[in-house]
This record gives C-alpha cells, structure tokens and sequence, in this order.
C-alpha cells in the first residue's frame, strides 16, 4: 500500500491536471462559476505519503462544494521560509498545510480545520541506529536537555521546543536537516508520528530509525492556510471539509493510510514515556477537530 501511495505521489502533477478537465465538466458546477485555481508547494522527498494525502483531501473537500477547480503543484522546491512568503503575498502557490503559530496567522489566512485530527499532537525522535541505547537511558525532560534536536527554520515546533528549555539546531531546508543528523549536528529530529515511518523508509539505509520509547506531546494545529486576499479560497476549502467531516469521508480518507493506522495504533499502545510540553503563548491551539 505505502509503495502505491508513494507512486501516486509522483504522478500528482499528472492528475491535478486531469482535477481541471473532471471539474470543468461536474455537473454540480456553477454554469458561469470561475475556475478556483490551486497551486500547492512541490513534493519533497521523503513527504511523498503525506502530500498524497493532504491533494487528496483537498479534492475531497472541493468536490463536496460547487464551481470548478484546478488542482497542481509548483514545479520546484521551495525553503519552509519562501512558501510561507510566496502564500501570503499570493505568488507562485497559493495553498499550503503547516502546523500553526501566532506569526503564520497573522501573515496568513489559517482554514481552521485541524488536518490530521490528533496525530500532529504526538511526536516520535529520528535518531542515528547507534543512538538507541542513549534514548533508552532519558527518562526525564532534564535528561533530554542535554542533546540537541533539530528542526526546520520556521517550524512552529522550534518555538515549543525552545519555551521548554530545549536546544534546537535550525536548517532552511526540510531535506538538508536528515544528513545534518546523520552528520551529528544535532541528536534527535521530533516528526509527527504520521510522519516518521516514512521517513524512516527514505533514510534508514542512512543509518537513521525511529526512535521506540519517548513521545513528546503538545498541541500544535494542522492546517490548511491561504493568502489573506483569498477569502472565498478559505471558505470553499473550509465548507468542504465540514462537509466530509460530518459524512465520514474525512475519517474514511484519513483512517485509509496505513502511516497513520501506524500512528494511532503507537498512541493507543501506550508503551512510550511521554514528555509534556508546554505551549509559549503564542502557539494558537483551538482548532475543529
């Protein structure tokens, strides 16, 4: 299934190109509608699973709601730093999905729908293989301050990290931050726990795994966000996912993919320590669930 998943990936650009020609003819359309264009950032490698998902619930919603709609990628990868500013000025994508900060929302438009319902609650550590026994061996949040996690630049994520008096090494690039831990520029990568069994696919030859026994948990939203000027962008996107929450094709597409069975299962195991952390103030936490 994952390796399906990940084909289907790669040929995203393929179908969002067939998402214009299906919605210019569906007959729920609005006869003189304009076409709602939407532009999502590349797909980087190791995120191939994740992508799928969150294209395939955004056609989801769309498809619940009327009018016509493209779907497609921006041909090249963008730094966390420039999607964020290309989005909010509208430039070259147009939508994107990121956990939230008090910063991203007052630069963007949050469509306030939280993407992976709880999984983005709980984080797993990639680690180096050599490593494991070290992780074992942490059992309080003292412990786990004397190594170094990393992240992405502007990841909401650094901000919770640091509040809780956790050191943080910060790449621009999301790719650049799995040979940065392979090197030992820092210890321990916190991935959402739909995240980490991917990537640990694409980087265990590596050397890199999952960690086993500590999650850490916070609550940091999952979102779809838009530009401010695109107002009737939030609202379709926001009508249709309320849409496929309250039909069940929201749970149904989320509870499809085996990352996530993965995750939910690692969370009802309770077999991990778990570290919890607290929010600085300017982490926005209400979300539909």
């Amino acid at each position: 299934m994952l390796k399906a998943l990940q084909h289907a990936a790669a040929g995203l650009v393929l179908a969002a190109a067939s998402t214009l020609a299906w919605a210019a003819d569906a007959p729920n359309a609005a006869a003189n509608a304009p076409l709602m264009r939407f532009v999502l950032p590349a797909v980087t490698p190791g995120s191939e699973v994740q992508v799928t998902y969150f294209h395939l619930l955004l056609r989801l919603a769309l498809e619940k709601t009327e009018g016509p709609f493209s779907i497609e990628f921006y041909p090249h990868e963008l730094t966390s730093p420039r999607r964020a500013l290309e989005l909010k000025r509208n430039g070259v994508i147009n939508i994107m999905w990121d956990g939230t900060n008090v910063q991203r929302e007052r630069d963007l438009l949050p469509i306030r729908i939280s993407l992976v319902r709880d999984l983005n609650d709980y984080r797993v550590f990639l680690i180096r293989k050599e490593d494991e026994a070290r992780f074992r061996d942490v059992h309080t949040m003292q412990e786990l301050r004397k190594l170094t996690a990393g992240a992405g630049v502007n990841w909401p994520s650094v901000d919770v990290l640091r509040h809780n008096g956790l050191r943080v090494e910060t790449a621009v690039n999301y790719s650049s931050l799995f040979p940065m831990l392979k090197a030992k520029r820092f210890d321990y990568m916190p991935r959402g726990v739909h995240e980490a069994w991917a990537e640990e696919q694409q980087y265990g030859k590596d050397g890199l795994m999952v960690e086993p026994t500590i999650f850490l948990h916070y609550r940091v939203p999952f979102y779809f966000f838009v530009s401010k000027d695109n107002k009737a962008m939030a609202e379709r996107v926001e009508k249709g996912l309320k849409l496929a929450l309250a039909d069940g094709s929201f749970d149904k597409l989320l509870n499809g993919y085996p990352a996530f069975k993965r995750a939910l299962s690692e969370i009802a195991a309770r077999k991990r320590k778990v570290f919890e952390l607290e929010l600085p103030s300017g982490i926005a936490s209400d979300s539909s669930r």
